[in-house]
Formats: C-alpha cells, structure tokens, sequence
C-alpha cells in the first residue's frame, strides 16, 4: 500500500481553486558523488600523519560542482579524531550538494570508527551555518591575532626578554632539538596537556623523541625554519616551558607561533611572557624581512592571550572548531541550538 501526501485546508501552500498558482522551484539537477583514491599525507604516529579520503560532486554531464575531503588522524591519542572540509563551487550551493557530500564523508568516519569529525570555520559564515543545521555544534572558540613587524617597539620586547627570572635560564635552537637535550625536551611537552579546549574531542597528546622528530621534519620537509626557545631549571637543568616559531623558509612574509606552554607547577612567573618576547626578539635579529608574526589561541586561555595582548598582537578575525559526535549522532556535549 502506498500513501500520497495531501496538503490540510489549513496549510497555506495548499492549491486553491479557481486561483493561478505559482510556478514550482526548479528542480535541483541530479548530483553524483564519486570517491576517490585514498591520499596519505605521512606514515606512522606522527604529528601529521594521517589518510585522507576525498569526494567529488559532479552533474549529469561530469561538471564538478564540489570537493569533500576527511582527514583521518593517525597520531597516537588522535585515533578517534577525523577533520573534515567540504567545499561547494557558488553557483551551485543551497542545491542539496554539500549535504551530499557530507553525509559521504560522514559514513565514511563512522566506518571508520571515528567518535568525532571535527571542522574550523570563521564564526560568523555560511559554512558555519551549514555545519550547524547539518548536526555540529561548536566545540573550541579561537581567536587570531597578528604582531606587524612595521611599527613593532622592539626596544620593549628586547626589555622584557632581558628581564631576570631567578632560577631559570633561556636556551634556544634552530631546527631538531639538540641531542642533550631532547629528553628534557620530551618531558616540557606535558606543558601543553591541560590547554583549553572546551568541548573539543582532542584527546591526549602522546610525545615520545620519534613524534618530536617526525614533527621537526615535517616542518624542514615545507622548506619552512622551525626556531624553540626553552627555559631551564637551573637546579636540575630540566625545561620547564618551550615556544616555537616556524619562519617562512624565505624569511619572509608572517611567521606562525606554533605551541607556547609551561609545566604548571612553574606557572604564575611570567615564563610565557619571557619566552615569547625571546622568541620575537631573535627572530626580528635572524629575519631583518619578516612582516610579522601569527597566532591563535583559545578565547577562554585568558593567560595566553594576555600574554599576546602585553606583547602587542591586535585581532584580525575568529574562528570556530565545530564538532560532530558520531556515537551519538548529534553535535557535541553543551553546544546550543543550530
């Protein structure tokens, strides 16, 4: 048996009678979604290793109206994780395309036995939009902001990175961590575990001397300079707390502040501050070309983003992580409505 919809008197698209009715949308055109060869990005554990798996949308006559792409993580304590990114061409959006495309990738983590599919948009766009009608909730708020080596007063970064701290020592590198000191090195990186994160499903962050290897490597293999400074306890000549800057390879352009932490029973000394504003200083000293420096940070790390305040770094945009929780189906624990 079969059930044919009928509109109720009441419903206001109803047909009337005897009245011209308007003429129906146009349909939207048939879309096939078609996978594609399965592309790794780096082998092992790694920071950065990972498979991704690509889709493309095309119409009847093989035009390509849009691209998906999940990135399946393969880090130790990354696992469950998957990224998504999902791109429509303009003239072909609000046709039912990214959902297709999404809904693809989506089944393509869950066979995958991933528990959550994350995806960073600006906060105030169509995409995030999107997102949020298609099930994700934000997870992790960010804010971006930039340090422009034009008008920079390098004399006060070079006052606050001369500033005695009793009891510890600033160490610098260039590249792979120093063999004396990569288990030192290995031991900072807990500094970094209890970041805010809010709701996102990061995971821990599992470090041993290969994973350090492997992500000072992968940066080295872009052609870009990796520079850490690191400060040390000058009772046991442990580290305590680390920042690194990757400088583009021409020395040019915006280099990208990467991790800045410090072990929490060190906190509350002004190390970041310190390290920070060390950091900046060779880095303006190495690279007279540089235009400035990038960064982005959790809006709920208060400490860090006033340590980026102090230092001079103005606003340029937000961007949200939202996130999809596949074991439930819905979008994360504590977002609100789409």
């Amino acid at each position: 048996m079969s059930l044919r919809p009928t509109a109720r008197p009441a419903d206001p698209a109803a047909p009337v009678p005897g009245q011209p009715q308007a003429p129906a949308p146009p349909a939207a055109p048939p879309v096939a979604v078609t996978s594609l060869s399965v592309l790794t990005e780096a082998e092992g554990t790694a920071p950065g290793a990972a498979r991704r798996l690509a889709w493309l949308a095309s119409d009847p006559d093989s035009v390509p109206l849009g691209s998906a792409f999940l990135r399946l993580l393969c880090a130790r304590g990354q696992e469950h994780l998957a990224e998504i990114e999902v791109t429509v061409h303009p003239a072909h959006r609000r046709q039912g395309v990214g959902r297709r495309l999404l809904t693809a990738a989506l089944d393509a983590a869950r066979e995958q036995e991933r528990r959550s599919v994350l995806a960073q948009v600006p906060g105030d766009s169509a995409a995030a939009a999107f997102l949020a009608r298609s099930g994700f909730g934000p997870a992790l708020r960010l804010g971006f902001t930039r340090l422009a080596r034009r008008g920079l007063d390098l004399a006060t970064v070079r006052a606050l990175a001369e500033v005695p701290h009793q009891g510890y020592r600033l160490v610098h590198w260039a590249g792979h961590v120093p063999e004396h000191l990569l288990a030192a090195f290995v031991a900072s990186r807990r500094a970094m575990d209890d970041m805010p994160m809010e709701d996102a499903d990061h995971g821990p962050m599992v470090w041993d001397a290969a994973r350090v290897a492997a992500a000072t490597g992968a940066v080295a293999r872009r052609g870009d300079r990796l520079h850490t400074v690191a400060v040390a306890d000058e009772a046991d000549g442990s580290l305590v707390g680390f920042t690194e800057l990757v400088v583009p390879g021409t020395g040019t352009g915006d280099a990208q502040h990467y991790g800045t932490g410090v072990l929490p029973e060190h906190r509350g000394r002004g190390l970041a501050l310190w390290l920070k504003a060390e950091s900046v200083r060779l880095a303006c000293e190495q690279y007279p070309d540089l235009d400035g420096f990038l960064t982005d940070t959790a809006l709920s790390n208060l400490p860090m983003r006033a340590v980026n305040d102090r230092l001079g770094y103005r606003p340029t945009h937000q961007e949200v992580l939202y996130q999809y929780d596949l074991g439930r189906g819905t979008r994360s624990a504590g977002a609100g409505p789409s």
